[in-house]
């Protein structure tokens, strides 16, 4: 049975593999003036995982009806656990993670040989910026930029976010709350999900260490589209196109494919014109297949 991929938009996917339903990330709600699949999370009735790269509402809100309405566990970091509990996950249904771990996915006789292992990620540097740019466009400077100018900078996306968009992305926004954090991403996560038929990293947001994401190599790679890049804990000098490449050609996989990079959140994301990201894969990794999956297209993507 070949291991398929459906888009909830934004950074949220499902993966069925060997017999396992597996959400990578939460996500599905959207605001009334928002693109999306005209679900909710509410509509999730399948479920046996849920991966959750990091504590943002834009990627968590939705796991703690997942988790209720199926059969699932979550896996995610400390600050997601800790946010999810609140909202009335039972601790026993979670497991935290922190990178490093390996988790075994089987369930029964379902999932066998399927596992997770978790690596630490970085955050997109969302600080830097107001609304999102398309791929293409350039950012230079903001290297250097201290913990506290950072905390600064991102008080005055919150007010923008509190002032400048219309009112269906700010009632989205306040009813999303219960999953969120108010003590940052929590630490952002890489998943990569080996199943008998190949492997599937998964990235929810445009971040990496280096040094980890050199090392692994996907059979297919999950790359976030959206923001300015952080490439070892400092904003990529240059454009986002050239960040996904920049990952593409560290990891080297098979195909490629984009999550985050719908508009999801009007006022903050774009509709994000993707042909200077196809363009700088085909230059920098001719051999990659770039797939561009629409919302729940069941998309073949193993082996």
């Amino acid at each position: 049975m070949a291991t398929t991929l459906d888009w909830y938009g934004c950074a949220t996917f499902r993966l069925r593999t060997a017999g396992l339903v597996i959400f990578l990330d939460a996500y599905i709600d959207r605001a009334d003036n928002a693109v999306g699949p005209g679900l909710t999370a509410d509509d999730v009735t399948e479920a046996d995982w849920v991966l959750v790269g990091h504590s943002h509402f834009d990627h968590l809100y939705g796991a703690e009806r997942i988790v209720a309405n199926t059969d699932a566990t979550l896996v995610a970091s400390y600050e997601s656990v800790r946010v999810m509990a609140e909202a009335g996950v039972p601790e026993e249904r979670m497991i935290c993670v922190a990178g490093g771990e390996t988790v075994d996915l089987a369930r029964g006789d379902r999932g066998a040989g399927v596992r997770v292992s978790v690596y630490p990620s970085q955050h997109s540097c969302v600080w830097s910026h107001t609304q999102m740019d398309q791929p293409d466009h350039v950012c230079l400077g903001d290297l250097g930029v201290t913990w506290q100018e950072q905390q600064q900078k991102f008080a005055e996306l919150m007010k923008y976010l509190a002032t400048e968009v219309d009112a269906d992305t700010s009632a989205h926004i306040a009813a999303s709350a219960a999953g969120h954090s108010d003590r940052g991403d929590g630490g952002a996560l890489l998943f990569l999900v080996e199943a008998p038929d190949g492997s599937v990293l998964f990235q929810d947001t445009s971040g990496h260490w280096s040094g980890v994401m050199r090392d692994l190599r996907p059979d297919v790679a999950i790359l976030a589209a959206a923001g300015r890049g952080n490439i070892d804990g400092e904003p990529i000098q240059g454009s986002l196109a050239q960040f996904i490449g920049r990952q593409a050609d560290l990891l080297r996989p098979r195909k490629v494919i984009l999550g985050h990079h719908d508009n999801w959140l009007p006022g903050f994301s774009v509709p994000t014109d993707t042909t200077s990201i196809a363009a700088e894969l085909a230059r920098v990794t001719p051999n990659v297949e770039f797939l561009e999956p629409g919302y729940m297209e069941a998309t073949p993507i193993l082996p």
